[in-house]
């Protein structure tokens, strides 16, 4: 008899037990959700800039096996498009795809990469501002002039042009 009174006492202090122990865990909360950082906006390019356009450059540097591919496409609204593309013999092409904003500075190009592949990049980091020295630019031929001093010669290409992977 002692051993059926003590069963119904031993799961009321177990219920009993379980019901404080609940209540004594803090709910989870959910992080707190970082507002998205504003982008900056594009500036509209001067009427008739002369290097608005896809620009395609193809080239060898010392030291990469293989051959570089790089499409600039600087359109009127001021943003652009940044796809350069290492073309290597019976392996896959390897690619870097920025977006983001441009304006002309004088002799000066300057790229603002927003998204790189895809993600947002950091704001802050100087290597998402490129500058390159407008050497010359006639209607179908642009001559730049990286900070390093690397010349990059593009030739205009088709509106809606990509490099094929």
């Amino acid at each position: 008899m002692q051993d059926t009174l003590l069963r119904p006492r031993m799961v009321i202090a177990g219920l009993f037990t379980a019901a404080i122990a609940a209540g004594c865990t803090a709910p989870v909360k959910a992080p707190p959700v970082e507002s998205a950082t504003q982008l900056p906006s594009c500036q509209a390019a001067a009427s008739q800039d002369t290097v608005v356009g896809n620009w395609l450059s193809v080239r060898r540097e010392k030291g990469v096996r293989g051959e570089l591919r790089t499409l600039f496409t600087l359109n009127p609204d001021g943003t652009m498009a940044y796809t350069e593309q290492l073309k290597r013999s019976k392996q896959p092409s390897q690619g870097l795809d920025e977006t983001g904003c441009w304006h002309h500075d004088q002799n000066t190009i300057v790229l603002r990469t927003l998204e790189s592949n895809g993600a947002q990049v950091s704001l802050d980091d100087p290597i998402y501002t490129n500058r390159y020295k407008l050497v010359s630019a006639e209607a179908d031929k642009l001559v730049l002039q990286a900070s390093d001093g690397t010349r990059i010669n593009a030739r205009r290409m088709s509106p809606g042009y990509r490099l094929p992977f």
